[in-house]
């Protein structure tokens, strides 16, 4: 059953759709039509079957028929992930919103080749784009909610404002690092918060700044990931340990 995302929380038996690009994709590529079911997602994250009601080119309005409440989460997961060349963020946000990240963090850090100069219009249209991406991977992925992308943010900021979580991992390829595998046996988190480094690592002073601020230096195993592989890695591990 095709999935829509309602950007605002649906109350009473009847909701509707505005957003252009949603409108046209329900009417010119699924060409649905009055009486047609359709699966919504909402803001506070609950589920609902429902039905056209009317559809046009300015509004689609939907009947109520079946509500699912949001789901009981047991871990909160935030990956703080160094951005990487040409476009590849855009696929670290649809990967980990569809493996239930609950808040991505593009990171800037003293090796990122990307450095991004921070403009309104750029802030924006960067936000909106990555925001899209998470949309359609949510509905997609039967997902529910869908995860907070943060503003772009520097590595000392991050390691400031991260003492609300339970467990920081920092994969590195230097220190004494320990397998995750084994740092998750012996975890039982109700929050973590995973730092992804940049192509060529987080260099040596950040690696000490993140241990200091009680971030756990972790081995992904004996080869070498890319960026959004490591990203993809991290998320998998901790989803498949804790939350399915």
């Amino acid at each position: 059953m095709h999935r829509f995302y309602v950007s605002n929380k649906i109350e009473g038996n009847r909701t509707s759709i505005s957003d252009s690009e949603q409108l046209h994709y329900m009417l010119n590529v699924l060409r649905l039509k009055p009486d047609d079911e359709v699966a919504l997602f909402d803001s506070a994250g609950s589920e609902y079957l429902a039905v056209v009601r009317e559809i046009s080119r300015k509004e689609a309005v939907l009947d109520i028929k079946i509500w699912k409440p949001l789901r009981n989460r047991k871990l909160k997961i935030v990956i703080a992930c160094a951005i990487p060349k040409k476009s590849k963020m855009d696929d670290v946000i649809d990967k980990l919103t569809q493996l239930d990240v609950d808040e991505i963090i593009p990171l800037e850090t003293e090796r990122v080749v990307v450095k991004l100069v921070e403009t309104d219009s750029a802030t924006e249209s960067r936000r909106v784009r990555w925001e899209k991406i998470a949309r359609s991977a949510a509905e997609q992925s039967r997902r529910n909610t869908l995860p907070i992308i943060s503003q772009v943010m520097n590595f000392t900021d991050v390691l400031a404002s991260s003492k609300e979580y339970d467990l920081k991992l920092i994969p590195a390829l230097t220190g004494n690092a320990q397998h995750l595998k084994e740092v998750l046996e012996v975890s039982q988190p109700g929050s973590v918060l995973a730092l992804i480094g940049p192509e060529g690592d987080f260099t040596p002073e950040e690696v000490d700044l993140a241990t200091g601020s009680g971030f756990i230096p972790i081995s992904l195993g004996e080869t070498v990931l890319r960026v959004e592989t490591a990203a993809i890695a991290v998320a998998s591990y901790l989803k498949f340990a804790f939350r399915d």
